[in-house]
């Protein structure tokens, strides 16, 4: 307990990761914390709940129901909460703008770093993911993108510029289509992944 409380500014995604949940690594700490923003929201989900996020599996959801419902670990978290533990996520969603959304960042982008495109996406409720596929919603492409923009091509995904995407952020709505997006540069090595398709 004093080692968890040790970290209690760190935010929920770290106390997940910390509280040695079977299943429950950084990524899955970083999900739970992001789609529920507080530990009394996850405490109330259930199995069918847990099961439907991206990233979390059956298997998963299943162990953190039995990590809940064990009454060590309610008393675990009432020790916590005493101790003056966050149990907020630290970085609260900014809203539901790309909810239900998955993006793929590709090539060099120029106003942001990948990192925090990522957690813009992520504060407005969407998903990163790196590779694209008939999920992907959106492919964000900076410059020399490569085989990520050809697959997107070839699955019809939408492709959005910096710019395109910097106009999302602002204005919360989505791109005009015909704008042109981005040439894919040419990359020897993806011949073979691309002919899996």
């Amino acid at each position: 307990v004093a080692a968890i409380a040790a970290s209690r500014d760190r935010g929920l995604e770290r106390l997940l990761y910390a509280l040695g949940i079977r299943q429950v690594g950084q990524k899955a700490g970083k999900v739970l914390a992001a789609h529920f923003g507080t530990f009394d929201a996850l405490a109330a989900a259930t199995e069918e709940e847990l099961t439907a996020i991206d990233d979390v599996g059956a298997i998963t959801a299943a162990y953190i129901r039995e990590w809940l419902q064990n009454p060590q670990s309610k008393h675990l978290m009432d020790r916590l909460r005493e101790a003056g533990v966050s149990l907020e996520a630290a970085q609260k969603p900014a809203g539901d703008q790309f909810k239900g959304l998955t993006f793929v960042l590709t090539g060099a982008l120029e106003r942001f770093t990948r990192e925090e495109a990522g957690a813009l996406i992520e504060a407005r409720g969407g998903k990163v993911s790196g590779s694209v596929s008939k999920k992907t919603s959106y492919v964000v492409a900076g410059e020399n993108a490569g085989s990520k923009l050809r697959k997107a091509n070839e699955l019809a995904i939408p492709v959005l510029t910096e710019e395109e995407f910097a106009a999302m952020l602002g204005g919360g709505g989505t791109p005009e289509s015909g704008a042109s997006a981005p040439e894919a540069a040419p990359d020897p090595g993806d011949g073979e992944q691309l002919s899996l398709l």
